[in-house]
């Protein structure tokens, strides 16, 4: 079963001053790679006035490194996207993306300060990121019978259920998202409900 664990709520920016040079940082939820690199273009795109775009990402749980990226966009190798992938991979969140952009301000930093710069730059803004809980989720479809519709929208209420589609026929069939902590007690309790007459389909979770 998929941990749950803290991911970015929303998009957040902050911005600092260092020796003249302005350091924006955004950061974003990033679920899949395909997002993260969604979000790394159009950062890009809604700065591309800027000297740099440096760029980090985690995709899966805080502190895991089997879905990464990061990119130094122009600043010498190893001062900015690795610095900013260490301060993430620390932080205890995961699916998190990070965009530092940098407007040079005339006074080098150095190498040591440009790492300085960047690191500071993600811890900076991480330090007011709204947060948020991922929740894993699973895939159920669930017939019933007319009778026990009443009921069972309550149900779906208590165990935070979302209903994806509904069809009425000869039975009415629900297509619902579950959070994957609540399956269990949620199948025993239908199946008290509906005399155990309900079918139930599970599938993957999300």
């Amino acid at each position: 079963m998929r941990q749950q664990y803290p991911i970015p709520a929303a998009r957040h920016r902050m911005e600092e001053k260092i020796r003249r040079s302005r350091f924006i940082t955004t950061i974003a939820p990033a679920a899949t790679v395909e997002e993260a690199r969604t979000f790394i273009k159009e950062l890009r795109s809604e700065f591309d006035t800027a000297d740099h775009n440096c760029w980090a990402y985690i995709v899966g749980p805080p502190g895991s490194t089997a879905q990464v990226g990061m990119s130094d966009d122009g600043e010498p190798h190893a001062t900015a996207g690795r610095p900013m992938l260490t301060v993430l991979l620390h932080s205890g969140i995961g699916d998190i993306a990070a965009v530092v952009t940098r407007y040079f301000g005339g006074l080098k930093l150095g190498k040591g300060g440009l790492v300085k710069a960047y690191s500071g730059a993600v811890q900076y803004a991480l330090q007011t990121l709204p947060r948020a809980e991922k929740t894993p989720k699973t895939v159920l479809e669930v017939v019933i019978d007319y009778s026990a519709v009443t009921p069972f929208q309550r149900m779906l209420t208590v165990y935070e259920a979302q209903t994806l589609s509904q069809e009425y026929a000869v039975d009415v069939r629900y297509r619902l998202h579950l959070p994957t902590k609540h399956l269990e007690r949620f199948t025993l309790d239908l199946a008290d409900l509906t005399n155990g007459q309900a079918q139930v389909v599970v599938h993957p979770e999300l």
